[in-house]
């Protein structure tokens, strides 16, 4: 990838951060970039071809894989942290942002799956150990994918909101709702085993 290029795709994706995919034209990318718009049609064939370009580079997107839950050491309250730490270390407010910004309907088809890999990686990891803690007699029968979805949810919520009102709605910092959120769920299905 040549400079001007990577000049192009870094100023479309933190406009898109900023205004979302419609409000940002290629004469804002231009602009941002301090490039003749000309030159963004002689290295891409639009707004959609620099965006995926971006969804194809680490630094835009939030790289979460089940490799990067993979270090658990079959404790459910420090492997949930875990988990969830890992998560919102790479799923930060900025890229919630940008990925709200790639939901626009004309691009959405295109970004979704670069999008899904990062909730489906963290719930399949989820169930994957659940099961597991379940067949070592850690935890008892359930729904799984249920189990996962509700940390997802969690720690996907906390972002979220972070992203959208940063400290305004909540002062709670990270690891406080970390440890916290994990002491109320452990309490609620440790609860129902009894």
């Amino acid at each position: 990838m040549d400079e001007t290029s990577q000049k192009i795709i870094d100023a479309t994706m933190e406009l898109i951060k900023e205004k979302g995919y419609v409000a940002t034209t290629t004469k804002n990318i231009a602009n941002r970039s301090h490039i003749n718009e000309c030159t963004i049609f002689r290295k891409f064939n639009g707004k959609k071809d620099i965006v995926l370009s971006g969804m194809d580079q680490e630094k835009w997107r939030a790289n979460v894989s089940k490799a990067v839950f993979q270090d658990v050491k079959w404790e459910l309250r420090s492997d949930l942290e875990m988990f969830m730490r890992n998560y919102l270390e790479r799923v930060t407010p900025d890229f919630v942002s940008l990925s709200i910004g790639l939901r626009a309907p004309q691009i959405y088809e295109d970004t979704m799956p670069y999008v899904m890999k990062i909730p489906d990686a963290f719930l399949r990891s989820l169930v994957s150990y659940f099961e597991a803690m379940h067949e070592k007699g850690k935890i008892g029968s359930c729904d799984f994918e249920s189990l996962a979805m509700t940390i997802l949810s969690a720690t996907f919520g906390f972002t979220f909101l972070k992203a959208s009102f940063g400290d305004q709605l909540s002062g709670v910092k990270q690891e406080e709702y970390i440890k916290n959120s994990v002491s109320l769920f452990l309490k609620g299905i440790l609860q129902d085993e009894q």
